[in-house]
């Protein structure tokens, strides 16, 4: 096995440098720059003339997503939070440079009234939706709970939780047979930690919410699963305000570093793909080699 094979060579080594955002993080803002499969990935038609909604979409796994989804052959639509606009528009413009469309939907989840109104633009404009990826999230280092503010946990369980439930809910009556449904769950959903206290319960409640809905659709023929990501580099991640905890983000694991955006892209390509057939209901951990 060349070097190029091996897990634990690939990706950043080493340390993070020291560096905080305010939250929506940017891009062009995190040191080093995630990668999101820009010069990697190949895509082979899995998803020809496919529709997708993609919340959270303008970066980080999201954009990754975006980008495997289009050379897959689908057209996009990504939501995000208005002061993202760049990264949604370089999002756009990957997508664009394989001849697929992307629609930029800016808005706040945490509004109902803008997720039913981004859904119906989607579906407007690609003519349905077969792909929905839900993805959009929010976490902060929590410092004890005793100073766990309840503007705090609303802005956590609104992007997390009820705008997922608010988009998943209009889309539902518009996807038919053959539809994929697809979480951004967490690690953190089975392994919580102290400090990502309420995000670690939104992203329980997420594969809660998977395992039900499953059930409930699969009957139908529309398939529901979950992708558990581990650490992964993304304008998030500088945007949690951990001091010495983002310098060695991703040590822990058994790769020993954290992974990229790009590497979690293949899971959302097989979850939402004929290959995945047999598949509802599932959680697939992207984890460094942590156990879910």
């Amino acid at each position: 096995m060349t070097s190029s094979m091996d897990p634990t060579k690939r990706g950043h080594q080493g340390e993070f440098p020291e560096q905080a955002q305010a939250q929506p993080a940017k891009t062009d803002e995190t040191i080093p720059r995630p990668d999101h499969g820009e010069e990697s990935y190949v895509g082979s038609g899995k998803l020809t003339g496919r529709r997708a909604l993609i919340t959270g979409g303008d970066s980080g796994i999201g954009r990754a997503v975006a980008i495997a989804f289009a050379r897959e052959g689908a057209d996009i639509a990504i939501s995000y939070m208005p002061e993202e606009q760049k990264d949604a528009e370089n999002t756009q413009d990957w997508v664009t440079r394989e001849s697929r469309r992307c629609l930029l939907l800016p808005g706040d989840v945490r509004e109902e009234r803008y997720c039913t109104e981004a859904v119906q633009k989607a579906l407007d404009v690609l003519g349905g939706l077969d792909i929905l990826v839900l993805n959009a999230g929010y976490q902060k280092n929590r410092d004890g709970l005793e100073n766990l503010e309840t503007s705090e946990m609303d802005r956590t369980f609104k992007t997390n939780l009820y705008g997922m439930l608010w988009v998943a809910r209009t889309v539902l009556p518009h996807l038919k047979a053959g539809a994929s449904i697809i979480t951004t769950a967490s690690i953190q959903a089975s392994s919580p930690t102290p400090d990502l206290l309420d995000y670690a319960m939104t992203k329980a409640a997420q594969v809660a919410f998977t395992q039900a809905l499953a059930q409930e659709l699969t009957p139908r023929g529309i398939r529901v699963n979950a992708v558990a990501p581990g650490p992964i580099w993304t304008p998030l991640i500088p945007g949690t305000e951990w001091d010495t905890k983002l310098q060695t983000f991703g040590q822990s694991t058994p790769m020993g570093r954290a992974g990229q955006p790009a590497e979690l892209a293949s899971a959302y390509v097989f979850l939402a793909g004929a290959e995945a057939s047999y598949i509802s209901g599932a959680v697939i951990p992207v984890t460094g080699g942590r156990a879910f």
